[in-house]
């Protein structure tokens, strides 16, 4: 019998509306919502289900998107589905640190609306991240230690795809040579900062002091960091390597591979959009994956 892991995508995956069946039709996801506009001290569901531009902003989408895949989350147990491990592509790892039992759900809400504020306002010069399609990782390391300034790996998301993050003449810089070395193309991602790069450490820094003040549980269900694409096995790690997480690569192909390694044939991504769905396709045929996005695909989970 193989293992169920829960998997819960980052941003860039929201919409406006998302999460709204949830919220309309089942009483614990109501309550989800709620809790967060009272711990954030936002109107949740202006933000989620009505349409504004603050949606898209960095401060308001990482709560936004939190708050959907918390919702989902308690929809998909109420089913009587029961993860053996979890994991989430950036913010979505704040989903999986929810199924591992870590932290009170209302902490996580304070945590990740003040990590948007702060990555929001870390690098106010701009930077900028690219989509590398089509190239090996080695090859992309190396020219980003090559190229002069501030560029490096942000995301390593499954083969022929990696992120690239900096500043915004480094990044420009690297997506030339990288072409030039053989890449399909080099994408530039709409986005207000150059996360997950060493220029965000201020960020990180700031949410460790935030993350001083919480309580950290034993960990319930297993779950992988992105800075290590591994199991965290000690609640003493949970802060630091939350607070590294910010400026550090996402290593999620990694993590992906980890967890089929250690069993896994049935991945469960809980909230919007299929962006985890499409990295698997191209990190692993073999894995069933289902996406849990609307109501109606609970009824996806009658089959487990």
């Amino acid at each position: 019998m193989g293992k169920t892991a829960f998997i819960f995508p980052g941003q860039g995956a929201q919409y406006v509306g998302m999460g709204k069946d949830f919220y309309d039709a089942v009483p614990v996801c109501r309550e989800t919502i709620d809790l967060a506009g009272e711990v954030s001290g936002l109107d949740m569901k202006a933000l989620m289900f009505e349409e504004n531009e603050k949606i898209n902003i960095t401060e308001y989408t990482q709560i936004a998107m939190l708050v959907a895949e918390a919702a989902i989350y308690h929809a998909v147990m109420e089913k009587g589905v029961r993860p053996d491990m979890a994991a989430g592509l950036s913010l979505g790892e704040y989903g999986a640190l929810l199924v591992s039992g870590v932290m009170e759900e209302a902490d996580l809400f304070r945590v990740i609306r003040k990590r948007g504020i702060f990555m929001q306002e870390a690098y106010p010069q701009g930077g900028a991240m690219s989509a590398v399609l089509g190239l090996d990782t080695e090859t992309i390391e190396k020219v980003c230690e090559e190229t002069p300034g501030q560029v490096s790996v942000a995301n390593y998301n499954c083969p022929g795809q990696t992120v690239i993050t900096g500043e915004e003449k480094a990044v420009a810089q690297a997506a030339e040579a990288l072409t030039s070395a053989g890449a399909k193309r080099c994408v530039p991602l709409k986005v207000s900062g150059p996360f997950h790069s060493p220029l965000l450490a201020g960020a990180g820094e700031q949410l460790e002091e935030v993350l001083a003040g919480i309580t950290v549980r034993e960990i319930k269900v297993p779950y992988l960091a992105n800075v290590t694409a591994d199991y965290v096995t000690d609640k003493e790690q949970v802060k630091e390597l939350l607070a590294r997480q910010v400026a550090s690569s996402v290593r999620w192909q990694q993590s992906v591979e980890k967890m089929i390694e250690d069993g896994a044939t049935t991945f469960i991504e809980i909230g919007p959009g299929k962006t985890l769905a499409g990295f698997m396709r191209k990190i692993n045929k073999d894995v069933t994956v289902i996406n849990i996005e609307k109501l109606e695909d609970l009824s996806k989970l009658d089959t487990l």
